[in-house]
């Protein structure tokens, strides 16, 4: 994923988590806020409950690019945090995981 379509900064990520609405499933949670760009930039969280860093890091790595993946799709003008909560992102079916996306997604609207 583009630098430009992703957040980096802590307080961008606060921003997200203190001014947004949270929707949830099993393996990941959504955060959404809007912004006032033309563009939608995404964020990735992974907390230390979820396995070793190996797992952490391919979590993340599988949840980036299923976002990356339907990007396009997207609504503009919004910041996503997706917060992994499972040990399981890391073992399930790629497919599994986009499907759980699209579907929180779908419930933001």
């Amino acid at each position: 994923m583009k630098r430009a379509y992703r957040l980096r900064k802590p307080e961008q990520f606060q921003r997200v988590r203190r001014d947004g609405k949270t929707w949830g499933s099993p393996l990941l949670t959504l955060n959404a806020a809007g912004n006032r760009r033309r563009g939608t930039r995404c964020g990735f969280v992974v907390g230390k409950r979820v396995g070793n860093a190996v797992d952490r890091n391919r979590a993340r790595r599988r949840v980036r690019e299923a976002v990356r993946i339907m990007y396009d799709r997207l609504a503009l003008g919004w910041d996503l945090v997706f917060i992994v909560r499972s040990n399981a992102a890391a073992t399930v079916e790629f497919s599994q995981i986009q499907s759980e996306i699209e579907q929180l997604l779908r419930r933001a609207g």
